[in-house]
């Protein structure tokens, strides 16, 4: 077990956290499979096969956070490769209401604070959590890397020019928490530069998943891809990085 990478992938029971972990799995490493409820996240282990190990992980949970580093100590003695991938996009959007329906509610003017909090808890400050508990394990790897889930919908860059796709769906729910993840994600990246402890920031683009009710375009193979690409970079790649797949730069 020495020998071999061991991961953590969170929200990894369903969408492209499920499909990154059994990627890597593929790969030879010995994968983490983090899910809010236990028993969906042993039915996705056991769907995956050798190598996938179910392990109880409430993002939004300071215990359950605990309990999951605990644990991983314990039965590993480090972490080599934490995916942060556990994201929600809203809480109130009815079935059948269009992605640009829901942003027309959720203006900057007439959201619910509540709506913002609660998906903020979970793609902000759960990320941060969950590298706070996790970090001391991954100082215990000689080949650590943490590659942090985001979106181009939250590039600030490209919500600022006016020609941009996805412009007019830009608001303080999901996009806003993506925004706020990346520059959560350049602050570690500023406090891990001087370590040997990677971090790369990845869009999985449009995929169709459960977080955007299946409308995604991308298949969650495709959608994945870069995911694992770069979770799968060795001790010689790159560090700092912001990509889409086709290890595509997406402007901050």
């Amino acid at each position: 077990m020495q020998n071999e990478r061991v991961a953590l992938v969170t929200g990894a029971n369903q969408g492209v956290g499920f499909q990154v972990a059994k990627e890597l799995v593929a790969n030879g490493v010995t994968v983490l499979v983090g899910s809010r409820d236990f028993e969906r996240g042993k039915a996705a282990a056991k769907e995956i096969g050798a190598g996938a190990i179910a392990l109880q992980l409430d993002v939004t949970d300071k215990a359950s956070i605990a309990a999951a580093a605990e644990r991983t100590r314990k039965e590993f003695g480090r972490l080599d490769l934490l995916v942060n991938n556990a994201a929600i996009s809203n809480t109130t959007k009815r079935p059948g209401m269009s992605i640009s329906d829901y942003a027309k509610l959720t203006r900057p003017s007439n959201v619910s604070l509540d709506e913002v909090r609660t998906v903020w808890e979970t793609n902000v400050f759960g990320v941060l959590a969950v590298y706070q508990a996790m970090l001391p394990l991954l100082r215990e790897s000689s080949d650590a890397r943490i590659v942090n889930v985001s979106s181009g919908v939250g590039s600030l860059a490209d919500n600022a020019a006016p020609g941009f796709a996805y412009r007019a769906i830009f608001g303080p729910v999901y996009p806003a928490s993506k925004a706020a993840l990346n520059a959560i994600t350049l602050a570690m990246m500023i406090e891990l530069e001087s370590t040997g402890t990677k971090i790369n920031l990845v869009s999985p683009g449009f995929t169709k998943t459960n977080l955007n009710g299946y409308a995604g375009t991308e298949s969650l193979e495709d959608g994945s891809r870069e995911v694992v690409r770069v979770a799968l970079l060795g001790p010689d790649g790159p560090t700092n990085t912001f990509t889409r797949w086709e290890n595509a730069t997406i402007p901050w």
